[in-house]
Formats: C-alpha cells, sequence, structure tokens
C-alpha cells in the first residue's frame, strides 16, 4: 500500500535555486496501510467467523465508527470512568520527566484518534526542543487527516506523519527519526488476549530499535465494585455504545438487528482478570445478514461476545514487556494506584 494520493494537506511549493527547482513538502502525510474496502472484507470475516462460532463473539474493534466513537468519548467524561482521570492525571505530572527522559525526537502514537491527551506530551517535548515528528497511527484515514491538520496548527513546524493500519497488523517499518517514543495509552492494550498481547509486543519490540522508548498505560487490578461501575454507568453510555456492534453490523453488512432486543452485559471475570462485555439476547428470534446470505437464530438469553478489558498487576505486564524484549525502566501511577502508565526501553 503506500502514501496516499496527495489531497489538500499534502502540498509541494517550488523553490528557485538558480536552474533547479526545489520542492518543500508540507508537514502532513498519511500513510495508508488499511483502505476502506480491506475494512469492509476484515468485517465480513469477522462475523462470519465470529456469528456462527460458539460462543458467539464480534471483535470490538469493531464498536468503533463515528458513533461508537462519539460514545466512547461520552464514557471518558462519566463520574464511573476512572481511567481516563487517572491516566491524564499521571501525564500531567510525568509528562515533562518523560520528556526528558526519553529524549524523543518522533512521537509515535498507536491508536490515536484525536491525539488530545497525547498533546501533554507534545508539550512537554516541544518545551523540551527535541520532538520534530509525530506519528498518528489510527484505523481510520479521515480520523487522521482531521487530527493532523489541528495538530500542525498547533504546533508549527511540526512534521506529522500518519498511518492508517491496524496495530496489530501493521506495525512495520514505522518512521525514523531516533530516539523514537511510542505511546499506547488509555489500557487499550487490555482489549487483547495474552496471546495477541504477545504477538503485539513482539512485533512493536522487532519494530524499534535500541535507544527507543515504549510508553503503555494500563489499568491496574483493583476494587471490583469500582471496576464493574466504570462498564455499567448510570447513565447507560456504556449500554448503548456496547450494542453499538449491533447498528454497525447493520449499516456495514445490511443486517437487521434490533438493538432494544439485546441486554448489555458487564462482569469481571476473576480467573482472568479482566472485565468481559457481551450483548445478550431478550427473547428468541431470527436475524439476517444479507452480505453474509446468511440469518443467525438466537435463543432467549444467548449472548453476542463483544469485548475483554484486562486489569493488569505490575509483575505480570512487565514479564510479558521483558520476555517480548523491552526493558522496563519507570513505572508510574495516580495516586490511589488505579492505573500505571509503563515506560520501557530497547536495550
Amino acid at each position: 500500500m503506500g502514501l496516499s494520493d496527495p489531497a489538500p494537506d499534502l502540498l509541494r511549493l517550488p523553490l528557485r535555486e538558480g536552474r533547479l527547482t526545489a520542492f518543500v513538502k508540507a508537514p502532513i502525510e498519511i500513510e495508508v496501510r488499511l483502505t476502506e474496502d480491506d475494512l469492509a472484507r476484515q468485517l465480513r470475516e469477522d462475523a462470519r467467523e465470529g456469528l456462527f462460532s460458539t460462543p458467539r463473539r464480534i471483535p470490538s474493534k469493531w464498536i468503533y465508527d463515528q458513533r461508537g466513537s462519539d460514545l466512547f468519548d461520552q464514557i471518558t467524561r462519566l463520574p464511573e470512568y476512572y481511567l481516563t482521570r487517572c491516566e491524564r492525571s499521571i501525564l500531567e505530572r510525568e509528562s515533562e520527566m518523560i520528556a526528558a527522559f526519553t529524549k524523543a525526537s518522533t512521537l509515535i502514537e498507536l491508536g490515536s484518534g484525536t491525539s488530545e491527551k497525547t498533546r501533554l506530551l507534545l508539550n512537554a517535548l516541544t518545551t523540551a526542543r527535541t520532538v520534530e515528528t509525530f506519528v498518528p497511527f489510527d484505523v481510520h484515514e479521515t480520523t487522521l487527516r482531521s487530527a493532523a491538520n489541528q495538530l500542525v496548527a498547533s504546533y508549527p513546524g511540526l512534521v506529522v506523519h500518519g498511518i492508517a493500519g491496524d496495530f496489530e497488523q501493521h506495525i512495520y517499518d514505522l518512521p525514523k527519526g531516533s530516539p523514537r517514543l511510542v505511546a499506547f495509552l488509555g489500557s487499550t492494550i487490555g482489549n487483547l488476549d495474552p496471546k495477541q498481547r504477545a504477538s503485539f509486543f513482539a512485533q512493536l519490540a522487532g519494530a524499534l530499535q535500541t535507544g527507543d522508548h515504549f510508553l503503555l498505560g494500563v489499568d491496574l487490578v483493583k476494587d471490583v465494585d469500582l471496576i464493574e461501575a466504570a462498564y455499567n454507568d448510570s447513565a447507560g453510555v456504556s449500554a448503548e455504545f456496547n450494542r453499538n456492534i449491533l447498528n454497525v453490523l447493520n449499516h456495514q453488512l445490511g443486517a437487521d438487528f434490533l438493538t432494544t432486543n439485546f441486554d448489555h452485559v458487564a462482569f469481571f471475570n476473576p480467573e482472568e482478570e479482566w472485565m468481559e462485555m457481551w450483548v445478550e439476547a431478550k427473547s428468541a428470534h431470527v436475524v439476517t445478514i444479507a452480505a453474509l446470505n446468511e440469518e443467525i437464530k438466537f435463543e432467549e438469553g444467548e449472548r453476542v461476545h463483544t469485548e475483554i478489558s484486562v486489569k493488569f498487576r505490575r509483575e505480570g505486564i512487565e514479564h510479558e514487556l521483558t520476555a517480548a524484549g523491552f526493558e522496563p525502566v519507570r513505572w508510574l501511577t495516580d495516586d490511589r494506584a488505579h492505573f500505571a502508565l509503563s515506560l520501557s526501553t530497547i536495550a
């Protein structure tokens, strides 16, 4: 795949140098490693495999269309959802230290979205006069372009090299500019099971080099009531967010799910130490999925698994990072040790 076609945010301006014409590239590039056609094909494959398995399942990444992203943004502002507040408090306190310690010339953010929290790191790296390039990595090209334009306006001189891709598949040949700092925030890593995490960490370590750093946000094991409340908020936003995966299947695959036919179910699994999210059929009914030319018969109480959110312990996540080739160097928590940022390096 490669760079997308030039767009208004990718301009080449001629400069005269004697008889030669040089070109200055504007500071935004969007590299497309995952197209909309690729996404559509992946969704069909995941739906065909997951909805006809036992138990039924759909990967959580498909919740995040525009509506899903907007709903999640609402969730991060709810009183029950401590994760975002805790992580932000750590970044507000520690970003200057992280900037001084890493001296990053290139900041790479996985699952960047609007890069709101990452601005705290950018501010610190800009003040330290080390950062030259920001690499937002997100599945949606349109989100990248919007965020990139805002960032360039806010940080004059910053080069933005966006990558549209899936962080589980397209972590390779990351833009040069060492030392690099890769940020993976929000405890998104918790959506991956142990096997998926091991593969991801190994791929990322292989894409980095000595002196590069990895900043990982992880939600920690704590009081179960506190954890469960974050996924069962009193306003019902988490329920709407979870059921949005059915809307995505309707819009993208021509399915006829009625979201009102399904309950939101979220609970802590103490053996695995993760939250589980499901949608549960309220009654027996049949759903048609036109794009797959299939029908699914749901029984009352039958569930579709939509997400896990792993809660970590320091010794466990540091063991996983070390096994992949990272060397943990800092462990940073909020005042109540509800959330942590793990900073590692490639030795």
